[in-house]
């Protein structure tokens, strides 16, 4: 046998094919009918050839990679790391079009609350698992009450430029995440990283510096937008707090922005880093699908929406008192039930300020990260989140606490992607890997026409659209799901597809990923989000060439949001992928495990 399998070595696919078929005996035979499909088993025959040599010299590979301090080229070869993908000689350009980079989440306290950059040896482990699996980088949380931690502009970047220096040696790219919130009190929060003592302290003496609902309770997990332009913070508003954090951010790692290491800056907006109001959240006993609650009522945003009235010639409005509890379901609250308020004058005059306050909220910050970062070779990045609960219901209530005014006859979310257009932002999503199946049927949820508004809404505002996934999954269907979303029109042969996503990351890098199983299905999936190409270094090759950053382009009127609020029937969506990731990994897994039997 063994004879037989080295004299087919070097084959072209008939011969590969017959190499697996003079497996047969090893199969099981269930996988034989399946050994037609090309686009399956390719990595399959790399594999077995892999086993073959390794049968052949009776040995495996090992890497050792010296980490270096400072940004520069990467010293990382492929003869260092053989199982490492390398670019070949050719690719196929035209399907190479439909390559999506994938990125990982990295955890969130890899930088510790004392600015410490623990446990390095298993980072660097980690990451070269990444890197062998073609990943093209990751995403990292780099935390303001981490690093402005010990007094304004006292800024301490030095455990996160060690943490680059070995996401750059280990051959990723890098896509970093101004976190001006705090960590802990959400879904996956692992750890506690509070904003910095001294805004913390300050709010000791003015807590309406901190969202608040109508029962009076604060949530200290961000500042509310009601101080934006406040100079409360030693002289600084709230909006110079953020701006001179990424001044300082681009100042200290200018030599990795130059080394192209970094390629986005995706800037926290608001809780979990995204552009809401902290409408759900678990610390003050909201649980899914409960229906959150609005979160302005802190002296300053009272008094904006009271002028706001008073000049619509409505002094007698107030902000709602009649909109329920965190937990409680939309048809049991006077605001959100059936002809509730939110269909009033009163209630769509409270919306429409409500919503408009966050999209300038986040303008007004994209606005100072563009000077920041103007003429970086960076893109600017927004998260929004994926409320897909009770999207099935009329008022769409959870959304609507969130922020997003969004209903069946009103887009609330392509006046966001019209605004992110203004600064060359990427969109980026959330619940991408989330089907309606997999919901509860009370809770009305929606995600996949969620998504479906969402993309739609920003490829027609000609934006970048990039996503993620909510919540961590390592089975087929979520990962399906996502390659789904990142070309809902399946694979172009003839070049780029019509829609593509701009890059998804994944939620999130841990020891459970990296399990054998679920780190195998993983890398298909990767596989799959690259078109079945091999990684690729060059981002030009598959049209993610970055230039350096414009200037933000002017400002837009309130009709030119308004006029986005129009609804516009999303981009046909495919049953699903054309580029799946099958049970079928788990049949190889055995099947690989039987070939290494002959070896022994």
């Amino acid at each position: 046998m063994t004879s037989i399998i080295r004299s087919t070595q070097g084959g072209c696919w008939g011969s590969d094919r017959l190499r697996l078929r003079l497996y047969g005996s090893v199969f099981d035979p269930a996988v034989m009918p399946l050994i037609d499909r090309v686009e399956s088993l390719q990595g399959v025959i790399r594999k077995v050839k892999r086993i073959e040599a390794m049968g052949q010299t009776g040995r495996s590979n090992y890497v050792d990679v010296t980490k270096f301090p400072k940004a520069g080229t990467s010293k990382l070869s492929t003869d260092e790391m053989p199982e490492a993908p390398t670019a070949p000689s050719t690719y196929n350009e035209k399907i190479l079009a439909n390559y999506v980079p994938v990125y990982v989440m990295l955890p969130l306290g890899v930088i510790s609350n004392d600015n410490v950059f623990e446990d390095q040896p298993k980072m660097e482990k980690q990451l070269k698992e990444l890197r062998a699996a073609g990943v093209d980088g990751v995403m990292v949380d780099v935390w303001w009450g981490i690093v402005e931690s010990k007094g304004p502009k006292q800024y301490d970047w030095s455990a996160y430029r060690s943490l680059f220096a070995l996401v750059q040696e280990c051959g990723l790219k890098l896509q970093a995440i101004m976190s001006f919130h705090r960590c802990g009190g959400n879904v996956g929060d692992e750890v506690t990283i509070p904003l910095p003592r001294w805004v913390l302290d300050i709010g000791e003496t003015d807590p309406d510096i901190f969202y608040t609902n109508r029962k009076g309770n604060r949530n200290k997990e961000y500042l509310t937008i009601g101080v934006d332009n406040q100079p409360l913070f030693d002289g600084r508003t709230a909006v110079q707090l953020y701006s001179d954090y990424m001044k300082s951010f681009r100042e200290h790692m200018s030599d990795f922005i130059e080394a192209g290491l970094i390629i986005d800056i995706e800037v926290g907006l608001g809780p979990a880093g995204e552009l809401r109001y902290p409408s759900y959240t678990g610390t003050q006993g909201w649980v899914f699908p409960g229906i959150g609650e609005f979160q302005c009522y802190d002296k300053y945003l009272e008094a904006e929406f009271k002028e706001a009235a008073t000049g619509a010639g409505h002094p007698e409005w107030g902000l709602p008192d009649n909109t329920g509890e965190y937990n409680d379901t939309p048809g049991s609250t006077e605001f959100f039930g059936l002809n509730g308020t939110y269909m009033t004058e009163k209630g769509k005059f409270f919306l429409t300020w409500y919503s408009n306050k966050l999209i300038n909220h986040g303008d007004e910050i994209l606005d100072e990260a563009n000077r920041a970062f103007l003429g970086c070779k960076v893109k600017l990045a927004a998260k929004v989140a994926g409320i897909h609960w009770w999207y099935k219901s009329p008022s769409h209530a959870a959304e609507l606490t969130s922020g997003y005014y969004n209903l069946k006859d009103r887009d609330g979310y392509r006046p966001i992607a019209r605004m992110l257009s203004r600064h060359y932002a990427i969109f980026n999503f959330t619940c991408l890997e989330m089907r309606d199946s997999e919901q509860r049927a009370d809770a009305k949820c929606g995600p996949q026409e969620l998504v479906q508004q969402v993309l739609s809404g920003g490829w027609r505002e000609e934006v970048e659209v990039a996503g993620e996934n909510a919540l961590s999954r390592y089975d087929s269907n979520g990962y399906n799901q996502m390659l789904l979303n990142a070309r809902p029109s399946g694979i172009s042969r003839g070049g780029l597809p019509k829609q593509i996503m701009y890059g998804v990351t994944y939620l999130r890098l841990s020891d459970e990923l990296l399990k054998d199983k679920n780190f195998k299905i993983f890398k298909t999936f990767v596989k799959k989000m690259h078109a079945d190409q091999d990684y690729c270094a060059d981002l030009g090759m598959y049209n993610h060439q970055i230039g350096p950053l414009e200037r933000s382009k002017p400002k837009l009127v309130m009709e030119d949001l308004l006029e986005a609020t129009k609804p516009m029937e999303p981009f046909p969506w495919g049953e699903e992928t054309d580029m799946k990731v099958d049970d079928f990994d788990g049949v190889l897994a055995n099947l690989i495990r039987k070939l290494f039997s002959l070896f022994k």
